[in-house]
């Protein structure tokens, strides 16, 4: 999976078993999901105007989208191992309200890097949206959710590992429900100016000294530079993991136990020439990336 922000819009790239409550949901084999930012007087055809976004965008119809009036620097992205979820919120038409003058919602795409039966991506929904109203409801709203909240659920197509069941007891669910939990309230944070980032947040479940959610930012990184003077730190969490490419990491035992692929000493994204070029060109693929720093 590969995923970044452009004109406003988020994109999931890859080769996807996937389902969708949004605009032309259902489930589907897809390559792309997207969650896209439109005016707040948007008054055009939703399918329309997604149809024509996509077919700029070279996607003709093999996609799912979601549409909202949030904009994309206020989106949260959080990763739990195996499992990634970008969200965007905003509450101003709460469930039970009519009011159309305000069309922020609650869009949440959650991504395995494992498998997913039909009915394993069906349940993620359902974990979600348990988790959003738990988190509305800690945040003091009396309303589980608004008007036009959409969720959509994408795993890879051709996993060695396929879950059954997502519930909350299962290995997907806890970790769905776990992001969903802290991401919403995150999300809503920067939407209402409570937190203000120029760019979208990025946060990880992190193992060590306690298990807690950490949000990587670039400014005032204890670790900077990690790797060497002048390195770039836009990809810190690469958008090619797991690359499986052992030219660039290893398979490495995982402190909450089972193998999990290790990268901490790869420089690839962390070149400024290979960082800018990726910046341009959001989909190269790795061996482009690679190429690219051998000819520097």
């Amino acid at each position: 999976m590969r995923y970044f922000v452009r004109d406003d819009t988020l994109f999931l790239r890859g080769r996807f078993r996937a389902a969708s409550t949004g605009i032309n949901g259902g489930i589907a084999d897809v390559t792309t999901v997207l969650n896209h930012t439109v005016p707040h007087d948007f008054q055009d055809d939703p399918p329309r105007h997604l149809d024509l976004l996509a077919a700029r965008h070279g996607l003709f119809r093999d996609y799912f989208g979601l549409l909202t009036a949030v904009r994309m620097h206020h989106l949260c992205v959080l990763q739990y191992d195996f499992i990634t979820v970008f969200i965007t919120a905003g509450v101003t038409n709460p469930t039970g309200a009519v009011r159309p003058e305000a069309p922020h919602t609650i869009n949440i795409i959650v991504y395995s890097r494992e498998g997913m039966c039909n009915a394993a991506l069906l349940e993620t929904i359902v974990t979600v949206t348990g988790a959003k109203a738990q988190a509305l409801h800690d945040l003091g709203y009396d309303f589980p959710g608004t008007t036009t909240d959409a969720v959509a659920v994408a795993c890879e197509r051709d996993a060695a590992v396929v879950h059954t069941y997502a519930g909350t007891l299962t290995e997907v669910g806890r970790r769905v429900h776990a992001a969903v939990l802290h991401g919403v309230p995150e999300a809503l944070a920067r939407h209402e100016g409570e937190v203000r980032r120029s760019d979208p947040s990025f946060f990880i479940y992190s193992r060590y000294g306690g298990e807690h959610w950490v949000e990587w930012q670039e400014e005032g990184c204890p670790y900077y530079p990690c790797h060497f003077p002048g390195q770039r730190c836009d990809y810190c969490y690469c958008p090619c993991y797991p690359c499986t490419d052992e030219e660039l990491g290893e398979w490495v035992e995982s402190s909450g136990g089972g193998k999990i692929w290790g990268c901490a000493d790869c420089t690839l994204l962390h070149v400024p020439e290979v960082a800018n070029y990726m910046k341009r060109n959001p989909e190269a693929t790795l061996a482009e990336l690679k190429c690219l720093r051998e000819r520097l």
